[in-house]
């Protein structure tokens, strides 16, 4: 029988770096992936910034997020693996790329575009205060950092006088002064003159801006020490300074020496085909030299390129004739003033006002643009011919993965009622607990299993999200994990990347195991139509800690933050809201998933009267179950949950799981407001109403603890970095909750 769910996957590309030209590589693949190819965007952070609107960040016309290029929302468009992690080096005889923080990734095509880099790591005291233009990312965050400071007459050391130095130069001046502030702003230039490189129309007008800004140039000076305070110049003379910038020159990054591949001052060189000295390697961006037709250093060349690197990268995978790169001679440069005025040079002529501001401004937009709104995917349709309510079912929200893609817990509890066998003897408790719990005498073993549908293309981040999830219910019991079994259900791959795939989901999984004291003994591996993993695990305790035994007075800790199935579900839908860069708000979200719980529940166990871990069926759900078990209410304070960043800001625009209807359906009618006249009086859909149903995949635990020890639980929490709250406590009467 043939599997359903898309050809095989057979050959590894690896985009390396999140540059222009990958990123628009990526976005072309999405439009047509090429059948039997896994793509993979290598990048160490999950956001890239657009070079040719960072001034106008600085300068405050743009807020960060519209500059920045989410690759998380990109690589789900292109339906890519996103790793973030950055290479340090490429093994070609084995076909594999070394990272800095995971093991090595294999391929059997790849592309760099990293970029470059415009530190100073030779300059003593560089590395403590200095601040490198490039890569963008870190130098927008601290210029960010340093404008909040809003110092009255704030001192700025700009190295390199360059055309990249001057237009930073203006932008800081225009946005410090914006603040209110007197800045003294100084670029330092190392040769005879500023501005070496562009035409002497352009360079004169911009010379003048600089002087009109109050910026003083200094030529034949270069940094002897950068201290904290002050740049020392090799002459003698000190400067002082509150951010020290780095625009000066291009430098490739170290790793690339070691590759073997042929280099021309660090950069790799390519042919006219984008191919370096390995034929299956390409390049492209500011780190590749075209001895062909050598450039400066330019964005243009790197999206010019794209179409190029996309054909002859298919065109390495599955065969045919390669295209050849050819750049243009020229280009026009339009450089922002500061203000919204932009001065132009293009073969050595010049032009300049707010029109060409307009022009770049519009340019700038049009490219952001292609990674703002992505193609709708077509869904699924019933045939002419079908059952009644077919249709329906395929135009309702995708069923979402993790924990989100659970059955809803009435269709669970109908199927746990009057199982048979849940009588015997050595079995302490039935269906429903977190976990099963089997008497051997003096001990007692506990016994509980879990599994995820992929919620990632990186099966790596599964494995240790799904181990993390699946000891939940053994935390949560206070037992110590012993061991588990694996079930691995597979997506049709090639044997190599069958072989990949199931040693990364092993590796990483054994490593959260063992970090908390179990085994991975045995288990279970299949085909199926997509990834799925799951575990069987067994702990042992003395005295288990169940979800009876809550007291009234009790106080309540959650000891992580909410939010992961409504991140989730906004990833699946490539969510874009102003001010928010989703991928950031998903690396937070994988993060606090992947988080063991052992730590917190060595902490809370030893005190604590009842205790659950939340998962699927949201905070609201599993809280209930534990009032049912312990016969009491709760009071829970909503403004004191904590939340995952993002997730506010995605319940109140809509986005919410698959599973959290039916979640709500389970529990509204045991929620009510302190005057017990029901929830739907005081807004059912406000943000954090609506997340207490919001499935959770590695989630927290939630303790009640005796109201008089729980500061200090708190505190022992927060020690070992666990962001738990007390967000309410236990209260004598029927099971409900009550919103305070």
């Amino acid at each position: 029988m043939m599997i359903q769910g898309g050809p095989p996957q057979l050959r590894d590309v690896v985009l390396i770096g999140g540059g222009h030209a990958h990123a628009l590589v990526a976005r072309m693949w999405g439009m047509e992936p090429l059948p039997g190819a896994r793509l993979t965007i290598l990048n160490p952070a999950p956001a890239a910034p657009y070079t040719g609107m960072l001034p106008g960040l600085i300068a405050g016309h743009y807020a960060r997020d519209e500059i920045m290029i989410d690759l998380i929302r990109l690589g789900g468009f292109a339906g890519a693996r996103v790793i973030l992690d950055r290479a340090v080096g490429i093994d070609r005889a084995a076909r594999v790329i070394h990272l800095q923080d995971r093991p090595p990734l294999r391929y059997d095509v790849a592309s760099i575009d990293i970029g470059i880099g415009s530190g100073l790591p030779q300059v003593p005291g560089y590395a403590e205060h200095g601040v490198a233009a490039k890569p963008l990312g870190d130098f927008a965050q601290r210029w960010g950092e340093f404008v909040t400071r809003a110092l009255p007459a704030p001192r700025v050391v700009i190295i390199g006088a360059g055309l990249g130095g001057v237009e930073l130069a203006l932008a800081c001046a225009h946005r410090l002064r914006q603040t209110g502030a007197t800045p003294a702003i100084t670029l330092l230039e190392r040769g005879p003159r500023a501005l070496p490189h562009i035409g002497e129309a352009a360079r004169l007008s911009l010379l003048t801006e600089l002087a009109r800004a109050g910026v003083l140039i200094l030529t034949g000076a270069e940094p002897a020490r950068i201290e904290d305070g002050a740049v020392q110049l090799q002459d003698g003379r000190g400067l002082g300074s509150d951010f020290t910038l780095s625009a000066a020159g291009s430098r490739p990054q170290d790793w690339l020496a070691e590759t073997g591949l042929v280099l021309q001052d660090g950069f790799v060189t390519v042919s006219p085909t984008l191919q370096t000295s390995d034929p299956m390697i390409f390049a492209a961006g500011d780190c590749m030299h075209m001895p062909f037709a050598p450039r400066p250093k330019a964005g243009v060349y790197a999206v010019r390129a794209a179409p190029i690197l996309l054909h002859n990268l298919r065109a390495a995978l599955a065969g045919g004739r390669m295209r050849r790169f050819r750049p243009q001679r020229d280009y026009l440069k339009l450089v922002s003033l500061g203000d919204k005025r932009a001065v132009a040079d293009k073969f050595g002529l010049r032009s300049g006002g707010a029109w060409l501001w307009r022009l770049k401004d519009d340019i700038d937009r049009r490219f952001m643009a292609k990674f703002a709104d992505y193609p709708a995917m077509p869904r699924p349709k019933a045939p002419a011919q079908s059952v009644k309510g077919l249709a329906q079912m395929l135009a309702e929200q995708p069923t979402c993965a993790g924990c989100g893609s659970k059955v809803g817990p009435w269709a669970l509890g109908q199927a746990l009622t009057g199982l048979p066998g849940s009588d015997r003897a050595d079995l302490v408790n039935g269906p429903g607990d977190d976990a099963a719990i089997l008497d051997f005498g003096t001990q007692r073993q506990v016994l509980t299993t879990d599994h995820l549908r992929s919620f990632t293309q990186d099966p790596r981040l599964l494995a240790e999200v799904a181990a993390v999830h699946a000891l939940g219910d053994v935390w949560a019991m206070g037992a110590a994990p012993q061991a588990a079994l694996a079930q691995i259900i597979l997506p049709p791959l090639s044997p190599e990347l069958q072989q990949d795939m199931l040693a990364d989901i092993m590796q990483a999984a054994a490593q959260v195991f063992a970090d908390a004291g179990a085994s991975i003994v045995g288990g279970h591996t299949t085909i199926g139509a997509e990834l799925t993993l799951g575990f069987t695990v067994t702990g042992l305790v003395q005295t288990p800690l169940t979800k009876g035994g809550g007291q009234p007075g009790d106080a309540l800790i959650l000891t992580k933050a909410l939010g992961t199935g409504t991140i989730l579900a906004a990833e699946m839908a490539r969510a874009r809201l102003p001010g928010l860069i989703l991928g950031e708000a998903v690396v937070s979200c994988h993060a606090a998933m992947r988080r063991p719980l052992g730590p917190a529940a060595a902490i809370l166990s030893p005190v604590a009267h009842a205790m659950t871990d939340v998962t699927g069926f949201g905070l609201a759900g599993h809280l209930l179950e534990l009032l049912d078990a312990s016969g009491c209410g709760a009071e829970l304070a909503l403004d004191a949950i904590p939340l995952l960043p993002g997730a506010a800001a995605l319940a109140a625009a809509g986005y919410a799981s698959s599973l959290a209807p039916q979640n709500r359906a389970m529990t509204d009618w045991k929620v009510s407001d302190h005057s017990g006249t029901g929830l739907r009086h005081i807004g059912p859909d406000t943000p954090r109403r609506a997340l207490l149903d919001d499935p959770q995949t590695g989630g927290p635990l939630l303790a009640a603890v005796p109201a008089d020890r729980a500061a200090a639980i708190l505190a022992d929490l927060s020690a070992i970095g666990e962001t738990a709250a007390i967000i309410g406590h236990l209260v004598a009467g029927s099971p409900r909750i009550t919103l305070i």
